[in-house]
């Protein structure tokens, strides 16, 4: 079995296409307001009971999947969007206070020990 619960060898499921192109998302914008790390986590800093209705649909699908902490690269994935849209709708996001974005800390160079047991333990789990 793979990963989908599909028997080996199957077809990957797919979701049809998007009719919204990504750069409706991010407002015809490429660049994030901030530098985010593919390893930067985000956590969402609206409760449960927030009021998101007026929001546009990466907003609260972000904030609803981020109530556990994620990385950039996971909600790019989880959500199937691009990396770049994921980007600019994070750091939009964070400027408003709506998510919390905690970026990896370089030691001159070196990466965080934490970070690499964090996906040393994730690669374990695959």
């Amino acid at each position: 079995m793979d990963p989908w619960g599909q028997p080996a060898g199957a077809p990957i499921p797919q979701e049809p296409a998007s009719p919204v192109r990504p750069f409706t998302v991010t407002g015809g914008r490429t660049a994030p307001r901030m530098q985010l790390a593919l390893e930067a986590l985000v956590s969402s800093a609206t409760a449960t009971h927030y009021d998101l209705s007026g929001r546009p649909p990466e907003h609260r699908a972000i904030s609803a999947l981020c109530r556990q902490v994620r990385s950039v690269a996971e909600v790019s994935a989880l959500l199937r969007i691009p990396l770049g849209v994921a980007r600019v709708v994070i750091s939009d996001m964070a400027a408003e206070g709506l998510v919390h974005v905690h970026q990896p800390q370089l030691d001159a160079g070196k990466p965080d020990r934490d970070l690499l047991e964090r996906v040393l333990s994730g690669l374990r789990r695959l």
